[in-house]
Formats: structure tokens, sequence, C-alpha cells
């Protein structure tokens, strides 16, 4: 420096500094790319320090479930079971659930749309989710009523809930999302924010949460044609509250994975296109191998002769 200040070496930084850094770069960058930088870089990915937060929602719709729950091991793994957010697309095994639940100690954030959670699933892993503030879990056709009241009765702390479904696959019976409803007036009554769109609710289940979630800040009915609400009745009893829909204003846009997820069949995709990365291997002592698809690496990243951890 041109004050004569000490300058001191990325690689000497703490590793808990290291990772606050890494963990604002993609996945794959993070479990490819910066274990080849230096050693000290490596023992940081390995650790806890970058995996607080666990977001593989983008690769886990275009991976096969044996390779998703081998991942999240890992990660779940290194995170030394401090993690405080999960966000998982698609995930099929019973055992990968348990294994999420085993590990939530410091959970605050679980997301899991599309996934294959059941209502007894959630009577299994509820009582291990008691510090969820914020849980998403839109598109789960299996789970009903009987999964709302188990979350909220576990997780007390509960102020986010995201339960969108998509409007092609909502059921006919609507005595069956009513029950969703007054289940979230029964055992949520500490939301701020609700999201429920294209839920076959009505009018009077609505307005049951309304009247139970006191402190609502945010609900979100679009697509709920079933709900009519008087605007001159919220702007008295709920001033504060900002609501969207039923109406819809912006097109609904519906993503090819919502409804039908062999739209990313591994077979599907040419061999050509696939990114694998080669070092887990090393790093994790076994036969792991991932892949990417629809370019995560440019050429020139992809190219490059990385040279050996010192």
């Amino acid at each position: 420096m041109a004050d004569g200040g000490e300058v001191r070496a990325w690689g000497e930084l703490f590793p808990d500094a290291l990772g606050l850094i890494f963990r604002n770069l993609p996945l794959q960058e993070i479990l490819t790319v910066i274990p080849r930088v230096c050693k000290s870089w490596s023992r940081a990915v390995s650790g806890p320090y970058c995996w607080q937060e666990i977001d593989v929602d983008e690769w886990s719709k275009r991976c096969k479930p044996e390779q998703l729950d081998r991942m999240l091991h890992m990660l779940i793994d290194r995170s030394c079971g401090s993690f405080r957010r999960l966000s998982v697309f698609g995930l099929h095994t019973e055992s990968m659930f348990t294994f999420i639940a085993e590990h939530a100690g410091s959970l605050e954030r679980l997301e899991l749309p599309r996934s294959e959670i059941s209502d007894s699933i959630v009577e299994l892993i509820a009582p291990r989710l008691s510090s969820l503030t914020y849980l998403d879990v839109s598109y789960c056709s299996k789970i009903g009523a009987r999964a709302i009241e188990v979350f909220g009765k576990h997780c007390r702390s509960l102020v986010f809930l995201r339960r969108r479904m998509h409007p092609l696959e909502v059921t006919g019976d609507y005595n069956c999302q009513e029950e969703e409803a007054f289940a979230i007036a029964k055992m949520m009554t500490k939301l701020h924010h609700l999201e429920m769109s294209y839920q076959r609710s009505t009018t009077q289940g609505v307005l049951e949460i309304l009247s139970k979630c006191r402190d609502l800040e945010y609900l979100d009915v679009r697509g709920c044609w079933e709900v009519k609400l008087d605007k001159k009745y919220l702007e008295e009893r709920h001033s504060g509250l900002k609501v969207l829909g039923p109406e819809i204003e912006d097109r609904y846009e519906c993503v090819d994975y919502y409804s039908d997820t062999s739209a990313y069949s591994w077979r599907s995709i040419s061999d050509d296109e696939d990114m694998i990365w080669e070092d887990i291997n090393a790093m994790e002592g076994e036969d792991f191998q991932v892949r990417f698809y629809g370019g995560g690496f440019n050429d020139a990243v992809t190219g490059y002769d990385w040279p050996p951890s010192p």
C-alpha cells in the first residue's frame, strides 16, 4: 500500500469472514471454483460458515432425486447443524425430510415448493421445527388442513406462510382447502404475511383468518374466485392490511415445471449440454457427481486450467 500499511492476503481472512463473502456466489462456484484457489478457501467452503443458508432451489429442478438427496446430505453435514435457511424444490424421499428435521435446531426458514411431503410426514418432523418463522409449502398437493394444523401447533414463531397452488392442479373439493383456511386461522394467529393464491377457499374462510390473525399485514388471495372481500370493510377493520386479489391484474405465468416435472427429465437433455463437476469426488472422498444444465459457466471459465492448491 502507498501509505506503508500492512497488506493482508485474502487467504488469511477468518473462515467466518470468507463464508460471508462466498455465500454471495452461485452454488456451483462455491463447490468447484473456490476450493481450487487455495487450501484456506477450500477449508472455508468445507466448513459451516458457507452453509448457514442452503439454497439449491434452481439446481434441484434439474437433478435426479437421488443426487438431490446426496447434495443435501453433504451440505447439511458441512453446516454442522447450523443452517438457518433451506430452499429446495421437489424433495421426494421421506428419509430426507427426517434427516433435515434431525439437523434443524437452528432452522428458521424452510422452503419446500412442489415437494412430496404428506400429512403423516409433517406429523413426524414438525416437532423438530420449532424455530421456524418462514414456511413455503406451495404446490405441495399431498398435504392439507391436518398438516397446516400440525405446523401451527409446533412452529409457534411462524410469521410467514406461502401456500400457493397452481390453477391447473387445484382439487375440485372446496371443503378440503376451506379447511386449510380455518386451520390457518386456528393455529397460525401470529402470521404477518400469508400467500394462498389459487386456493379454493371462500369468503368465510378468509374472514375467519382476518378475525384471528390480527397481526396480518399482507394477504395474497389472487385466483381465489370464491372470495369476495368488501373494500369498505377492509378499510374500516383492517386498514393496515395489503390485500392482493382475488382478481388477477397481471397475467399468470404458467411455468412448465409446475405442471410437468418431466420437462427436465434427464433423458431429454443432451450429454453435450451437461456441465459436470468433477472436483466433488476428490473433496468428499466418494463417488459423487453433480450436474448442471442450461449453462452455469461460460467458455472462459470452463476452459481455464486451474493451478493446484499450494
